[in-house]
């Protein structure tokens, strides 16, 4: 326990390093204490139990202000995701010690290392996930064609919108590079009538899928398989078309172009392959409490490594979108679907877990608001394919 004069030399250390971020004012309650950050009426208030080690907030901003959330040492008064929107747009200014974080931020790329991170994010369960994702399972962004479209006619617009990208003919092969639970790989068989294989690391999603593709009575057009990428190139196939949705995040920075490589020794010549991938201005090496807490080893990569990494390969970029917004209203359907079922996730998981899911959809949410992140789709060929059309078909 700290006594009163070092407890009242660290409430102004804290407030003082809370002082830096001036952007959008807001107001700090600690105890009977009051504090005014930055000039102007608060646009959301922050009540502290018991004040923040400044050594904590300088080692990792993200990391301090996210467990104290997460243990209830610190509350937003209000709408949690309104407060970040206006709070995140300067995480410029949080500090990280990349030294003495080392371990945490720069992770092992190894096969086995990378199996058990992946698992530790999507094996949570089914059960979990389907509180709050919709019917489709698509843990991914949506596309929202229309304002009022809802979470899963967004999702069944962005399988579309990529499947037409991908311009696929009946009898085509497609790889679904992180397949999820399936759903894009069943309306490619549905609607286009072709044969997909999907490789995933997750337990959880290599049974639904199995499951899905023996209910939709599909066994004799689709695949799963529990494969790592790097297995891709000896798995003995070619494809007419691949396709990745939000896997790319998870293979490291060192690794960009050996998975880009992976793509080109299983895609035909000619081949179409669309990558969708959460996506950063410029490279670094991703936020301390995401990687610690939510998703470990996830790096993001920048919009011109990938392409770079593309370039190499003989892929020639067709098409390059943002869909920033598209995602940011996704987390926030997410976010309104699990405050709906806060309950039950409270039956399967203590509060810490509860509080901990809930800063990260609004906090994701905020980010891709902010334009910290941002989610591209790149449309590419193997090689020169001049049978595709010559405008945006879609």
């Amino acid at each position: 326990m700290l006594g009163k004069v070092e407890e009242k030399m660290e409430e102004r250390a804290m407030v003082q390093f809370m002082s830096r971020f001036t952007d959008h004012p807001f107001l700090l309650k600690f105890r009977e204490n009051e504090y005014r950050i930055g000039e102007g009426e608060p646009a959301f208030t922050v009540h502290l139990k018991e004040p923040i080690p400044v050594a904590d907030l300088m080692n990792s901003t993200s990391i301090a202000l996210g467990e104290a959330y997460m243990d209830g040492k610190l509350n937003v008064e209000g709408d949690l995701y309104e407060a970040l929107d206006n709070f995140l747009g300067q995480m410029g200014k949080f500090s990280t010690d990349q030294t003495a974080l080392k371990k945490l931020i720069y992770t092992s790329v190894s096969k086995k290392n990378q199996e058990k991170e992946v698992t530790s994010h999507y094996d949570i369960g089914n059960d979990f996930y389907s509180l709050w994702l919709d019917e489709t399972m698509s843990y991914s962004c949506g596309y929202f064609r229309n304002p009022d479209d809802s979470l899963y006619q967004a999702q069944v617009n962005k399988v579309d919108y990529i499947l037409e990208k991908l311009y696929l003919k009946e009898g085509m092969s497609l790889l679904d590079i992180g397949c999820g639970w399936g759903f894009l790989l069943i309306e490619a068989a549905r609607k286009y009538k072709i044969k997909g294989t999907g490789i995933t690391l997750s337990h959880e999603q290599y049974d639904e899928f199995k499951r899905r593709i023996e209910a939709e009575g599909l066994q004799d057009s689709l695949t799963v398989e529990l494969m790592d990428y790097r297995d891709l190139p000896k798995y003995g196939k070619k494809f007419d078309r691949v396709v990745s949705v939000g896997m790319v995040e998870h293979v490291g920075r060192e690794n960009y172009q050996l998975f880009i490589d992976c793509v080109r020794d299983v895609l035909k010549d000619g081949g179409v392959f669309l990558l969708h991938f959460i996506s950063a201005l410029k490279e670094n090496p991703g936020d301390a409490w995401i990687k610690k807490y939510i998703f470990p080893g996830g790096v993001v990569p920048s919009l011109r490594e990938m392409i770079s990494a593309m370039g190499d390969d003989n892929f020639h970029v067709l098409d390059v979108e943002n869909l920033r917004l598209h995602y940011n209203k996704t987390l926030l359907c997410w976010e309104e679907n699990y405050k709906e079922h806060i309950d039950q996730v409270r039956e399967m998981f203590d509060e810490r877990f509860v509080r901990m899911w809930d800063l990260y959809l609004s906090a994701c949410a905020a980010t891709f608001h902010n334009g910290i992140i941002d989610l591209h789709q790149i449309l590419v060929t193997k090689g020169i394919n001049n049978e595709l059309p010559m405008v945006r078909w879609y």
